[in-house]
């Protein structure tokens, strides 16, 4: 009997499907924790439970590199803390509402993420003053307790004056409503609210780096090889393979899953049970650094 002991309880059931089942199979999403994961959803309750309600709540910035779990973070914490219907039936509790900040980031076009966000899509056009009115308004009768606002770093491609209208929004939202607001980002994101002293007093940064060598990185890579649905131990903890695998995926988590990914791909449809070091090398994949360069040549 194959010992199965690497894998999760329901990757176990999955193993002894046929190799184009389970090929099938390979895109659903699996949460995949790690200690600045569990820091940031530690974080992220405290400031739940604790900080609505004050004339000055805290305030929390993820800072990490594109693709580097930050909106993974974002998304499992939503998750676990869904809209609800209210005790009096007539209307949804939403104790955490999360938006994006608009690639063209102006006031109003927060203002309309926000309300679709609530549920009540409003047209572009219109007074910003009526709009900010309403999204505060509902944002008061849902029961919102915390914001989560990704993308922050999309605020520095504005104008400086729509930057600082668009910060002294953030300032507003957490007076308001009295609740913590939760920003993520890249390192211009920090830059962002760094230029409003007021904001950056409140907001206290956790930063997710690029991935390194070490234990740390080995937990990450047995925590993947438990979702991935192969037979046979990959061992892809042990030194020589994590650092291919490192040295591949250049260190964000969201390449190192899609590297894992295609490998385990590659694996099944050579009739395989486990990535070895040459799977990985031969695998159709291409770091972040090589796709930019392959763009910049075809743009010669």
């Amino acid at each position: 009997m194959v010992n199965l002991a690497h894998l999760r309880p329901e990757i176990q059931a999955l193993v002894g499907l046929p190799g184009a089942e389970r090929l099938a199979g390979l895109g659903i999403e699996h949460w995949i924790g790690y200690t600045r994961a569990h820091q940031a959803l530690a974080q992220l309750e405290a400031l739940l439970t604790h900080e609505p309600g004050k004339v000055r709540p805290r305030n929390l910035l993820i800072i990490g590199p594109t693709n580097n779990g930050k909106t993974m973070i974002a998304e499992k914490f939503h998750r676990t803390h869904p809209p609800r219907t209210a005790a009096n039936g007539e209307h949804e509790i939403i104790p955490v509402l999360g938006v994006q900040m608009p690639a063209e980031a102006t006031s109003r076009r927060l203002y309309l993420e926000l309300l679709i966000a609530l549920g009540t899509p409003v047209g572009l056009h219109g007074r910003n003053d009526l709009r900010e009115a309403l999204a505060v308004r509902l944002m008061r009768a849902v029961g919102v307790r915390l914001l989560l606002i990704d993308e922050v770093h999309n605020l520095l491609g504005a104008t400086a004056r729509r930057q600082r209208e668009l910060l002294n929004l953030l300032r507003f939202l957490g007076n308001a409503l009295r609740i913590p607001l939760v920003c993520l980002g890249t390192r211009d994101a920090y830059l962002a609210i760094r230029s409003d002293d007021q904001l950056e007093n409140r907001f206290h940064p956790l930063l997710l780096p690029r991935w390194e060598e070490g234990e740390e990185l080995a937990r990450l890579l047995a925590s993947f090889e438990s979702v991935l649905p192969l037979r046979e131990p990959s061992q892809l903890a042990a030194p020589p393979l994590r650092e291919l695998i490192l040295r591949r995926s250049e260190g964000t988590i969201g390449e190192i899953a899609l590297l894992l990914t295609r490998a385990t791909a590659t694996a099944l449809r050579r009739g395989e049970e486990r990535i070895t070091d040459a799977i990985i090398e031969q695998t159709d994949y291409q770091a972040p650094s090589v796709r930019r360069r392959l763009i910049e040549r075809e743009l010669r």
